[in-house]
């Protein structure tokens, strides 16, 4: 699905989609007096790649928990795929098909490479207290598990890091691994927070490339990034959030020349003349 399917679609804060994967209405976060999530109504449309930006303490992140059930909202409510999510948990979103990543990697360090990829797949017999024991129950499931981990290793160009540990992996790996790992569940849609964060120039051009290949696969893509750079080149609709309020749509072009992002990032006086006066 190309970006043309925004075309009918009005560049205007909570604007409706043709066929939105998630919708969100009401949504309120609040830390004693202050107010860090506050969305009227948000849609994400279905495989497409959408972008959530804003300055520092926005509310994107919280927004990110909030949603995938790390968080609990005051009030609010949430559907993926028509199905409400309010209350559901982390693992329970994840098996529904919407996972995320962090912007403080998770990879287990003590942990293999291969093995912090098994630990991603779900519904494992062998994990289980009453099969556990009998290796025969779960042995070619595990061997499937393992197959498919190998096949992600390989596209995200870290077989060769297969039995080494978590921790000696440099940041950009463990982004790498943490999206391969994202994948083990077969997710609908991904949301990755601040992916490229801490990501050398070599490794970023991968990172890009490996989100763009999540849509061509039909997944949706939703992301917090503050590389614009990076928002302009893989982005098909931007969602701009300050002060915990979703302030603008649209597309990248539209938004970075929308005067209330201007004025979100660099302050609503940017232009006023600060020349002495007599």
């Amino acid at each position: 699905m190309s970006a043309d399917v925004f075309a009918d679609v009005p560049c205007v804060p909570g604007s409706l989609k043709p066929d939105p994967i998630l919708v969100a209405d009401s949504v309120r976060r609040s830390f004693g007096g202050l107010v860090a999530v506050d969305v009227e109504h948000v849609e994400v449309q279905r495989n497409t790649i959408t972008a959530l930006i804003g300055p520092n303490g926005a509310g994107k992140t919280t927004f990110f928990n909030l949603l995938t059930g790390f968080d609990e909202p005051n009030v609010g409510t949430w559907t993926f795929n028509g199905v409400s999510m309010n209350g559901v948990s982390p693992y329970k979103a994840a098996r529904r098909g919407m996972v995320r990543t962090f912007q403080l990697t998770k990879s287990l360090s003590r942990m293999t490479v291969i093995e912090n990829m098994r630990l991603g797949a779900t519904d494992q017999a062998g994990e289980r207290l009453w099969t556990a024991p009998f290796k025969f129950l779960w042995r070619d499931q595990e061997a499937a598990i393992t197959e498919r981990a190998e096949a992600l290793l390989e596209r995200f160009k870290l077989d060769h890091m297969r039995d080494e540990f978590g921790g000696s992996l440099s940041g950009g790996q463990r982004k790498l691994l943490e999206m391969a790992r994202a994948l083990m569940v077969e997710p609908e849609m991904v949301m990755l927070d601040e992916p490229m964060a801490g990501v050398n120039p070599a490794l970023k051009q991968s990172l890009l490339e490996h989100v763009k290949g999540l849509k061509d696969e039909g997944r949706t893509v939703l992301f917090v990034e503050h590389d614009m750079d990076m928002v302009h080149e893989i982005a098909d609709w931007v969602v701009v959030m300050a002060e915990g309020q979703i302030i603008a749509e649209g597309p990248p072009a539209f938004v970075g020349a929308d005067q209330a992002v201007i004025d979100a990032y660099l302050g609503a006086h940017q232009n006023t003349d600060l020349g002495v006066t007599p």
